[in-house]
């Protein structure tokens, strides 16, 4: 399994209620375990056991009182999915403040594991809005 997969399967694995996923192919096995909000993956290649350390999910908060937009007014896609890759700095999310848009970025490198709060809710400053699977440089 190539290592590059692992960052995204742990992103898919970290939005689901489960405690344990194992994978098993010719080219090796993952194992993902989830215990309180925390991941731990063991990747073994070809009989060669690799630990990884766990995953640690970022989350991003509201910088502000308003009511939170997982997509612009004008358009009908979100601005990002659960299991999407994005760069820091890119917009998530949008904080609707009378007629003042703030956008939601992202505070680095990472991959939305999961959105916390549905479209169009009030939400307070400091409210927990997404997590994300932070890239390995």
């Amino acid at each position: 399994m190539p290592l590059q997969h692992v960052g995204q399967i742990s992103a898919w694995f970290a939005g689901t209620d489960i405690a344990l996923l194992e994978l098993r192919g010719p080219g090796g096995s993952l194992t993902l375990r989830q215990h309180h909000g925390s991941i731990t993956a063991d990747l073994d290649e070809n009989a060669s056991c690799t630990a990884m350390p766990p995953a640690v999910l970022d989350v991003v908060t509201a910088a502000s009182v308003g009511v939170f937009l997982h997509r612009h007014p004008l358009h009908e896609a979100p601005l990002v999915r659960v299991g999407e890759r994005m760069q820091a700095g890119r917009t998530l999310g949008l904080l609707r403040i009378g007629a003042l848009l703030l956008p939601v970025a992202a505070p680095r490198s990472g991959i939305v594991a999961g959105v916390l709060v549905a479209h169009d809710t009030m939400v307070g400053f400091g409210a927990r809005l997404f997590e994300l699977l932070p890239l390995q440089p």
